[in-house]
């Protein structure tokens, strides 16, 4: 993972952060009324929105996710032997 500060804290993404809110004051003040008849139906509208944008490519997940399901092989295996070893020590037996 990235330690690096998030694009939001930069000067270009608190400016657009600032835009954004004021954007959405007025909106939801000065327009409410027309605005908060179809809110159930944009928040529904995020839900696809958010899902396409969350995934950005799904070329990036066979490279990450090659790595992970070794990780995750190599550990069931080592499970797996541990198990084995554990099931054939005699105090184990009842």
């Amino acid at each position: 993972m990235s330690t690096t500060p998030g694009s939001w804290t930069r000067l270009h993404g608190l400016g657009t952060l600032i835009l954004i809110v004021a954007a959405l004051y007025f909106l939801f003040v000065e327009h409410a009324e027309h605005v908060l008849p179809y809110l159930p139906y944009l928040i529904l509208l995020l839900c696809p929105l958010m899902h396409v944008f969350m995934h950005k490519s799904h070329g990036g997940h066979e490279q990450e996710g090659g790595h992970r399901q070794h990780e995750s092989d190599e550990a069931n295996r080592r499970g797996l032997e541990e198990g084995r070893e554990q099931s054939k020590r005699p105090e184990n037996h009842q």
